[in-house]
């Protein structure tokens, strides 16, 4: 498996807003945010369910990547997806950095990838309360 995921209950936005604190929480801050849905509108005149991709970073853990492997940043930032679903409800789905980082073939990474994984956990579980 290449992430996780919560459905959560309440808005869309609400939902983002909730993602963006949680993650703050954890030391992460969202420094890309991709509205897909709005982009697909756009560019291909296509009508989806609302769909965000935010770029999560915690600067500490990635200057860490960064040290012990100079073309990590391939791999960054961790990508978290809120979506809403068919049925209407908001699923938050978390790239598994310790899938991603396991790609790397560096002992330093792999324990760095389960702390990171630990925290999007966190913020898994905070959103499901």
């Amino acid at each position: 498996m290449y992430g996780f995921t919560v459905n959560v209950s309440g808005g869309f936005d609400d939902t983002v807003e909730r993602v963006t604190e949680a993650l703050q929480q954890e030391g992460f801050g969202v420094l890309t945010e991709i509205d897909v849905k709005a982009t697909l509108k756009k560019k291909l005149d296509l009508d989806r369910p609302a769909y965000k991709i935010l770029g999560a970073c915690n600067p500490k853990l990635a200057n860490q990547a960064l040290e012990a492997e100079p073309d990590i940043g391939l791999l960054l930032p961790c990508n978290v997806v809120v979506r809403e679903a068919d049925d209407g409800s908001v699923v938050v789905g978390f790239m598994d950095p310790a899938a991603v980082l396991g790609l790397v073939e560096r002992p330093e990474l792999h324990q760095l990838g389960e702390d990171v994984r630990a925290r999007l956990e966190r913020v898994r579980d905070a959103l499901a309360t």
